[in-house]
């Protein structure tokens, strides 16, 4: 018996795949209710859509909160709390070319911005946080909220490559760089790295020889749209379940395509 999700939105930009998302839930296509749509960017098309569609929303204005941090109007994320978030969050460790300080730096303020998103987020109480083209990444604070008592990890993320294949920023342009003959898209919950989450579905997509970046950028948004929303309502008919490997520590996941 399927179970209607209560899911909150996150996304930095245009937000196509937010929007696939909320009119496949209006239309029944998805068990699940949109209880908000968020964004750290306060110029996101993808914001401005949500405010238009009445869609209950909400801005966390990261940029503005870091300068504030540097002025030195708000006081910083303790060190104590920013050397635990830096220890779990290896998606961090790459950043600033490895220096460590300027990465504490960066946490001084990123821990303030995920708890004032936190905040806002708890009111809603929402089974599951779906980033949709959001370009932040997420710290150990921030996770390890969103998973306090959940069966399943408490964030998912889209991306646009096979992972592990291309993780990071530029998934499709990668694609078409190395000469692959297949790209495609990846949902996955989200856990400390950047884009090593446990993988929960995949679309794969033939490369054609004529296709540049733009053009296979296209055919993946198409698969985007179409899995994403198909990862949530099969989480909301308990179709995605945890396949136990007692050689591996790693969790793995497998979504039964079969719908009830």
């Amino acid at each position: 018996m399927s179970k209607k999700l209560r899911i909150g939105i996150l996304v930095s930009g245009g937000g196509t795949n937010m929007q696939a998302i909320v009119r496949n839930c209006l239309s029944g296509k998805v068990d699940a209710e949109v209880a908000f749509v968020a964004s750290d960017n306060p110029g996101s098309k993808g914001l401005a859509w949500a405010k238009k569609e009445k869609i209950p929303n909400f801005l966390i204005d990261h940029k503005n909160i870091r300068k504030k941090v540097k002025s030195g109007d708000w006081l910083p994320a303790n060190k104590k709390m920013v050397n635990e978030v830096h220890e779990k969050s290896t998606c961090v460790h790459s950043l600033f070319k490895g220096d460590v300080e300027k990465q504490k730096s960066h946490l001084a303020w990123k821990i303030l911005a995920e708890g004032a998103l936190l905040v806002e987020v708890k009111m809603y109480k929402i089974d599951y946080l779906i980033l949709a083209g959001f370009m932040q990444l997420c710290t150990a604070h921030l996770i390890d909220e969103m998973n306090e008592g959940k069966v399943y990890p408490g964030i998912i993320n889209i991306h646009p490559a096979l992972l592990p294949a291309f993780p990071g920023v530029d998934g499709y342009g990668d694609t078409i760089r190395y000469g692959c003959k297949f790209g495609g898209c990846t949902v996955h919950f989200v856990d400390y790295g950047e884009d090593t989450g446990p993988i929960i579905a995949q679309r794969a997509i033939p490369v054609n020889p004529g296709d540049t970046k733009e053009s296979f950028m296209k055919k993946g948004l198409e698969e985007e749209y179409e899995v994403f929303s198909e990862v949530i309502h099969a989480l909301a008919q308990g179709r995605v379940t945890e396949v136990t490997d007692p050689s591996q520590k790693r969790k793995k996941y497998w979504l039964d395509r079969r719908v009830n």
